[in-house]
Protein backbone atom coordinates (compact mmCIF):
# COMPACT_ATOMS: atom_id res chain seq x y z
CA UNK A 1 0.00 0.00 0.00
CA UNK A 2 1.48 3.33 -1.16
CA UNK A 3 1.84 5.55 1.42
CA UNK A 4 -0.06 8.75 1.60
CA UNK A 5 1.72 11.94 0.13
CA UNK A 6 0.15 14.46 2.31
CA UNK A 7 0.62 12.10 5.65
CA UNK A 8 4.86 11.58 4.41
CA UNK A 9 4.96 15.48 4.29
CA UNK A 10 3.69 15.85 7.75
CA UNK A 11 5.67 13.43 9.25
CA UNK A 12 9.26 14.76 7.41
CA UNK A 13 8.03 18.44 8.68
CA UNK A 14 8.48 17.45 12.57
CA UNK A 15 12.12 17.18 11.02
CA UNK A 16 13.62 21.10 12.01
CA UNK A 17 15.47 22.77 9.62
CA UNK A 18 17.49 25.93 8.94
CA UNK A 19 16.32 27.92 5.84
CA UNK A 20 18.50 28.73 2.88
CA UNK A 21 18.00 30.62 -0.23
CA UNK A 22 19.87 28.82 -2.89
CA UNK A 23 20.80 31.14 -6.16
CA UNK A 24 22.61 30.52 -8.95
CA UNK A 25 23.35 32.92 -12.55
CA UNK A 26 21.99 31.84 -16.08
CA UNK A 27 22.42 34.07 -19.26
CA UNK A 28 23.52 36.75 -16.64
CA UNK A 29 19.83 36.70 -14.93
CA UNK A 30 20.15 35.93 -11.53
CA UNK A 31 17.58 32.80 -9.88
CA UNK A 32 16.71 31.82 -6.32
CA UNK A 33 14.89 29.49 -4.94
CA UNK A 34 13.92 28.95 -1.22
CA UNK A 35 14.99 25.43 0.13
CA UNK A 36 15.79 23.66 3.68
CA UNK A 37 16.80 20.05 1.85
CA UNK A 38 20.23 21.09 2.29
CA UNK A 39 23.26 19.36 3.98
CA UNK A 40 26.86 19.21 3.99
CA UNK A 41 28.19 15.97 2.11
CA UNK A 42 31.72 16.18 2.92
CA UNK A 43 34.36 17.65 3.96
CA UNK A 44 37.18 16.60 2.01
CA UNK A 45 36.64 17.33 -0.57
CA UNK A 46 33.84 19.95 0.83
CA UNK A 47 30.77 18.99 -0.54
CA UNK A 48 26.98 20.40 0.20
CA UNK A 49 23.87 19.28 -1.41
CA UNK A 50 20.67 20.15 -2.27
CA UNK A 51 17.12 19.29 -3.35
CA UNK A 52 15.67 20.92 -6.69
CA UNK A 53 11.94 20.22 -7.18
CA UNK A 54 11.41 19.31 -10.94
CA UNK A 55 8.38 21.35 -10.66
CA UNK A 56 10.40 24.49 -9.83
CA UNK A 57 9.82 27.24 -12.18
CA UNK A 58 13.65 27.93 -11.30
CA UNK A 59 14.41 24.21 -12.40
CA UNK A 60 15.76 24.94 -15.90
CA UNK A 61 17.90 28.13 -15.22
CA UNK A 62 19.50 25.98 -12.38
CA UNK A 63 19.84 22.69 -14.46
CA UNK A 64 21.55 24.95 -17.13
CA UNK A 65 24.26 26.57 -14.89
CA UNK A 66 27.23 25.02 -13.23
CA UNK A 67 27.24 26.93 -10.27
CA UNK A 68 24.71 27.66 -7.17
CA UNK A 69 24.85 29.67 -4.04
CA UNK A 70 23.42 28.68 -0.60
CA UNK A 71 22.62 31.59 1.47
CA UNK A 72 21.88 30.51 5.20
CA UNK A 73 19.07 32.86 6.19
CA UNK A 74 18.30 34.43 9.80
CA UNK A 75 15.36 34.42 12.51
CA UNK A 76 14.98 37.78 10.40
CA UNK A 77 14.91 37.01 7.03
CA UNK A 78 11.24 35.01 7.04
CA UNK A 79 9.87 37.62 4.67
CA UNK A 80 12.63 37.21 2.25
CA UNK A 81 12.19 33.62 2.55
CA UNK A 82 8.87 33.70 1.55
CA UNK A 83 9.65 35.66 -1.29
CA UNK A 84 11.63 33.21 -2.61
CA UNK A 85 9.49 30.77 -2.09
CA UNK A 86 6.68 31.99 -3.56
CA UNK A 87 7.14 35.77 -5.72
CA UNK A 88 6.75 35.18 -9.03
CA UNK A 89 8.33 38.03 -10.47
CA UNK A 90 11.97 38.91 -10.22
CA UNK A 91 12.65 38.17 -6.74
CA UNK A 92 15.81 40.23 -6.78
CA UNK A 93 14.17 43.44 -7.15
CA UNK A 94 15.53 46.25 -4.76
CA UNK A 95 17.86 43.66 -2.89
CA UNK A 96 21.67 44.05 -2.33
CA UNK A 97 23.76 41.27 -3.36
CA UNK A 98 27.26 40.65 -4.74
CA UNK A 99 29.04 37.66 -6.63
CA UNK A 100 31.89 35.49 -5.48
CA UNK A 101 34.17 32.92 -7.59
CA UNK A 102 31.27 31.52 -9.34
CA UNK A 103 29.05 34.13 -10.02
CA UNK A 104 26.06 33.11 -8.11
CA UNK A 105 24.23 35.63 -6.13
CA UNK A 106 25.80 35.75 -2.78
CA UNK A 107 22.45 38.14 -0.65
CA UNK A 108 23.14 40.74 1.79
CA UNK A 109 22.56 40.11 5.73
CA UNK A 110 22.64 36.37 5.53
CA UNK A 111 24.36 34.38 8.49
CA UNK A 112 26.95 32.74 5.77
CA UNK A 113 27.34 31.77 2.45
CA UNK A 114 28.89 29.40 0.48
CA UNK A 115 29.87 29.09 -3.10
CA UNK A 116 29.93 26.11 -5.12
CA UNK A 117 30.48 24.39 -8.36
CA UNK A 118 27.72 22.08 -9.58
CA UNK A 119 29.81 19.13 -9.52
CA UNK A 120 27.07 16.26 -9.86
CA UNK A 121 23.30 15.64 -10.09
CA UNK A 122 20.92 12.95 -9.20
CA UNK A 123 17.83 12.04 -10.11
CA UNK A 124 15.71 11.79 -7.04
CA UNK A 125 11.99 11.13 -8.13
CA UNK A 126 10.23 14.01 -8.18
CA UNK A 127 13.39 16.30 -7.19
CA UNK A 128 17.00 16.30 -8.98
CA UNK A 129 19.74 16.18 -6.15
CA UNK A 130 22.50 18.77 -7.08
CA UNK A 131 25.95 18.30 -5.58
CA UNK A 132 28.44 21.57 -5.51
CA UNK A 133 31.82 21.20 -4.64
CA UNK A 134 32.43 24.85 -2.11
CA UNK A 135 34.86 27.07 -3.86
CA UNK A 136 34.46 29.61 -0.95
CA UNK A 137 32.25 29.74 2.46
CA UNK A 138 32.26 32.64 4.95
CA UNK A 139 30.03 33.49 7.69
CA UNK A 140 28.59 37.15 7.59
CA UNK A 141 27.03 37.21 11.24
CA UNK A 142 26.60 35.63 14.24
CA UNK A 143 22.63 36.43 14.18
CA UNK A 144 20.33 33.27 14.98
CA UNK A 145 18.87 30.99 12.41
CA UNK A 146 15.73 30.90 10.63
CA UNK A 147 14.33 27.57 11.21
CA UNK A 148 11.35 25.56 9.55
CA UNK A 149 9.08 23.26 11.31
CA UNK A 150 5.93 21.68 10.51
CA UNK A 151 5.18 24.05 7.54
CA UNK A 152 5.82 27.32 9.61
CA UNK A 153 9.10 29.57 10.57
CA UNK A 154 10.28 29.38 13.85
CA UNK A 155 13.38 30.52 16.07
CA UNK A 156 15.37 29.58 18.50
CA UNK A 157 14.56 30.60 22.01
CA UNK A 158 17.56 32.10 23.67
CA UNK A 159 18.34 32.99 27.57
Amino acid sequence: MPLDTRKFRDVMGTFTTGVTIITTMDKQTPHGITANSFTSVSLSPPLVMFCLGKSSTNFEAFMASDCFAVNILSSQQDALSTRFATFEGDRFDGLNWTAWDTGAPILENVIAAIDCRLEATHDAGDHVIMLGLVVRAEIQNNAPPLLYFKGGYERLETT
